[in-house]
C-alpha cells in the first residue's frame, strides 16, 4: 500500500510540473534553454603564395 501511495504522489508531481511547464511556455519562459558556449578558436594558415600586403573586404549584401 506504502508503495502505491509513493507512486501515486511521483506521477502527480510529474503532472504538476509538465503543467507548469506548459503553461510558463506560454509566456516564452524556457526552463531548458541552451546554455551559451565558449567562443570557437580556429587557426589559420598564411598563404605562401600571395604577398602579406594583400587585404581583401567583402560587401555585405544589402538586405542584412
Amino acid at each position: 500500500m506504502m508503495r502505491a501511495m509513493q507512486m501515486l504522489l511521483e506521477m502527480l508531481a510529474g503532472l504538476i510540473a509538465m503543467l507548469a511547464a506548459a503553461a510558463l511556455s506560454q509566456f516564452g519562459v524556457d526552463l531548458h534553454a541552451p546554455r551559451h558556449s565558449e567562443r570557437e578558436i580556429q587557426r589559420v594558415q598564411d598563404c605562401k603564395d600571395a604577398p602579406a600586403a594583400t587585404i581583401t573586404v567583402a560587401a555585405a549584401p544589402g538586405d542584412c
